[in-house]
């Protein structure tokens, strides 16, 4: 059963190392800058959202969410410098021709089609409209551009693309109603949201506990070999001081083989990316979590049922399993469907949190980075993967495959599950800013690497390394959110920041302490058998 339980999770670790260069934040859902598209003098606008607020008879009713275009006056971003405007539909409806109703200071409503962006817009403006709206022909938002040899954009209203499920209410609203008006603006999102904080302090102090669960593990077994050695007479224990039962050490060709396994996995993701896909995430995550939780509810719990925890029965195809396992299973069971159900409610974030960090601590108890050798070689390929995913495949997919896969652009779901996130407070579009496991993962790997050596080696707080790769996973995710506030919201790779902090950090500690040489190949300190001694001649022989 133990056994089956540890394939269980390396599985689904390997799933979450494919999946963990989800950017660190993503500013919801807004549209920013895009350098793609042609800019141009009366083309040259950033991709904003526009909230487009109605009145039926005066009395305020739905609101909506479109994209600016890239030409046309820039939009207000506050609310009380928004007039409210009557709203008419086009005739004809693409306005592609001047329109035959008379027009008089109000906003139009446009079908998409039959021609350009920019002639529709020129055509609403001839008219005196004020503002047009054009009304996508599919649900998702689309980003109006500007032709390459367009020259007629002296364009001087606010043009506004809204899906097609919203254009639809729009025009039973006009039909059914004698008056409906507008009123557009787009504010602007906080430089700053405690999200970003409460995001953090999640990642931070879910590595503390995965550390100092792992490092506690690994004492303990030190200590019974120590125990084993001391009592040994005949034969001496073939096994190192500090193995742990259960725990699966990594090594540098499994380190590249989850980079390139990742590399493939992911690019099948964005290939193959829909509804029934995320789906199946959907219960792998279930899966991965209900292991989690059990695992960390069966640690904390058997301190104080500890006999439950030792006492085991026979369960039909799972094995013997102890009491303890099998009064919490339910319970993680349940949980994790009742998340999969409700996973689209305001709420469900909170599960996924819980479920998620449960699997983190669980998956950095069992797969340790042996060395800083192994744990190098892992980071520093989980780097390349990061930047050619997130920046260098733009240039031969046209879009950042990894961002693409991490929102789940082409599923119709809100994007992967393997994700913390956290609820916008202050921002007034909402959404989350998420953080990928592998983000907290990777670098959890090292870092709870460097609290096992420290306790193996009796380091205090600050002789050791612990506490100082701590701190540099801190700053380098901290460094990552001002590089997302200051690149304008565009999703950034966490490991691009993470990964030359932490990695710095212990080998200039090691090397300047001498101890780059024991991190490095053996990554734990050396301990000499009390029943061997050095002889004179060199030789090994029992006292």
């Amino acid at each position: 059963m133990a056994s089956e339980k540890i394939c269980s999770i390396l599985l689904f670790s390997a799933v979450i190392l494919l999946l963990h260069g989800a950017p660190s934040v993503l500013a919801g859902d807004i549209v920013h800058d895009d350098d793609s598209t042609p800019k141009k003098p009366g083309c040259a606008n950033q991709f904003v959202l526009v909230k487009v607020q109605t009145w039926v008879n005066g009395v305020e009713d739905a609101e909506f969410v479109g994209v600016g275009a890239r030409f046309g006056r820039a939009i207000v971003s506050k609310e009380k410098n928004a007039k409210h405007t009557r709203l008419i539909l086009s005739d004809p409806r693409d306005c592609c021709s001047p329109p035959k109703n008379k027009i008089v200071g109000d906003v139009i409503m446009v079908d998409r089609g039959n021609c350009t962006f920019t002639r529709k817009a020129n055509t609403a403006q001839n008219a005196n409209a004020s503002a047009i709206l054009i009304i996508n022909n599919q649900k998702e938002l689309y980003k109006m551009v500007c032709d390459p040899d367009e020259t007629d954009l002296n364009i001087h209203i606010p043009a506004v693309m809204l899906p097609l499920d919203a254009g639809a209410r729009l025009e039973k609203m006009l039909t059914s109603t004698s008056s409906v008006s507008v009123q557009l603006y787009s504010p602007r999102r906080p430089p700053v949201d405690v999200a970003e904080v409460f995001l953090w302090m999640m990642a931070v102090l879910t590595i503390l506990c995965a550390s100092y669960w792992s490092a506690w593990t690994a004492r303990e077994a030190a200590i019974e070999q120590d125990k084993l050695l001391k009592d040994a007479s005949d034969e001496i224990p073939n096994t190192k001081y500090s193995s742990v039962s259960g725990v699966v050490n990594m090594n540098v060709k499994a380190a590249v083989l989850f980079v390139v396994f990742a590399s493939c996995f992911l690019f099948m993701l964005y290939k193959l990316m829909s509804s029934w896909f995320i789906d199946v995430l959907v219960v792998l995550f279930c899966i991965g979590g209900i292991e989690g939780l059990q695992t960390c509810l069966v640690a904390l719990l058997s301190r104080w049922f500890k006999h439950a925890g030792e006492a085991y029965i026979k369960v039909p195809f799972l094995g013997s399993i102890s009491y303890l396992t099998l009064a919490v299973s339910p319970f993680c069971t349940t949980f994790a469907v009742l998340w999969a159900v409700y996973r689209n409610n305001s709420f469900a974030w909170i599960c996924q949190d819980i479920l998620g960090i449960a699997l983190i601590i669980t998956v950095l108890q069992i797969v340790h980075v042996p060395n800083l050798k192994v744990g190098t070689v892992l980071l520093g390929c989980a780097f390349i993967y990061d930047i050619f995913w997130v920046f260098v495949s733009k240039k031969f997919f046209k879009e950042s495959v990894m961002i693409v896969v991490a929102r789940g652009d082409r599923s119709g779901e809100d994007g992967i599950p393997m994700l913390l996130k956290f609820p916008r407070i202050f921002d007034p579009w909402g959404g989350y800013s998420i953080i990928g496991f592998g983000d907290i993962l990777l670098p959890g790997m090292l870092v709870a690497f460097s609290l096992r050596y420290d306790w193996l080696a009796n380091k205090s707080l600050r002789g050791g390394y612990f506490l100082w790769a701590m701190l540099a996973y801190g700053f380098g995710l901290l460094v990552t959110y001002v590089a997302l506030n200051l690149m304008d919201g565009h999703g950034q790779p966490a490991l691009l920041y993470i990964v030359p902090f932490t990695l710095g950090t212990l080998m200039t500690l090691g090397q300047k302490r001498g101890d780059l040489k024991g991190l490095w190949r053996n990554g734990e300190p050396q301990k000499h058998c009390p029943h061997l001694r050095l002889e004179n001649s060199g030789e090994l022989s029992p006292e």
